[in-house]
């Protein structure tokens, strides 16, 4: 029996409240992960069920070796496209209705494990693929903070021109939980890295596109074109790509022992906010709300 048939069978398209992922086959064979549209009332972040579901559902493709069933044939994933069914947000990052929680209820367990699931998505994401697969985040929308994270994660950023970016944890006396720094710095350099997440500004998609974190940029609506063409140029010299691929991830590796050093200092860090802290942190939590319920509307 061979290694693949050992694994977990992962049925064609997998739907769920929170996570779809559905393989388009062809002589690309792509994955698409759709973050689904938060219920109403809610915000367009990470969830604690969303970052179950994407956790789970990337260390199954692990699993399985990369691959995905269709039409009864484990099939070799090519490409992985992770986006977001909401048409204004790909994501507003941390839940911070649940960090507030956990601070003012001394929960420092329950915030240590929301911050460690975080790292285990986005590191997921980021390596569980690496050397058999070219990861791709479409960003139609905000990105910030763990959304930010997350599509930096990806091996190419692709964002429609109206779409926007930051870390805004430093109005609140926190930075990025996980990755940030590490995944900005493979992009633009430690110290750029820094600046960036220490001063709290918004980055159009243009403005990143021409420093280089942006990959590509398109029109308002035409993200998903824009990710087909990318796939099909990126696929005629798909081995030798994959190769300098693998090389970059030698030259700049993730170090999951460094991120955890992070996770463990935004805790204590958190643990120990002042109340304007606090209170800026639940301006911005009812501001996404705010948000949230016009758009449902």
């Amino acid at each position: 029996m061979s290694a693949v048939h050992s694994f977990t069978a992962i049925p064609q398209q997998v739907v769920s409240n929170h996570v779809t992922a559905k393989l388009h086959p062809g002589s690309a064979n792509t994955l698409w992960i759709t973050m689904a549209k938060a219920s109403q009332g809610r915000c367009q972040n990470f969830s604690l069920p969303l970052l179950h579901g994407m956790r789970d559902l990337l260390q199954k493709v692990k699993q399985n070796g990369g691959t995905w069933q269709s039409e009864g044939e484990a099939r070799a994933i090519q490409y992985a496209v992770l986006t977001s069914a909401h048409p204004d947000y790909f994501s507003l990052g941390g839940d911070l209705q649940h960090f507030r929680s956990c601070i003012r209820q001394r929960d420092k367990q329950a915030l240590h494990n929301y911050s460690q699931l975080c790292l285990d998505m986005m590191y997921e994401w980021a390596t569980g693929l690496n050397g058999r697969t070219t990861t791709i985040a479409l960003v139609q929308g905000r990105a910030l903070g763990g959304g930010f994270e997350t599509a930096l994660s990806a091996d190419f950023l692709i964002a429609e021109e109206h779409s926007e970016f930051g870390f805004p944890e430093i109005m609140f006396g926190l930075f990025p939980c996980t990755g940030g720094m590490s995944l900005l710095a493979r992009r633009v350099g430690v110290h750029k890295a820094e600046r960036m997440m220490s001063n709290g500004r918004i980055y159009s998609a243009t403005e990143l596109h021409e420093m280089g974190v942006v990959d590509e940029i398109c029109p308002r609506g035409e993200g998903n074109a824009a990710v087909q063409k990318f796939i099909t140029t990126h696929a005629k010299r798909r081995v030798a790509r994959l190769m300098l691929q693998r090389s970059r991830y030698r030259l700049a590796p993730l170090d999951y022992s460094e991120l955890l050093t992070v996770v463990d200092e935004w805790v204590e860090t958190a643990m120990v906010l002042p109340d304007a802290d606090l209170r800026v942190m639940e301006v911005l939590a009812q501001m996404q709300l705010q948000q949230a319920s016009r758009q449902a509307a």
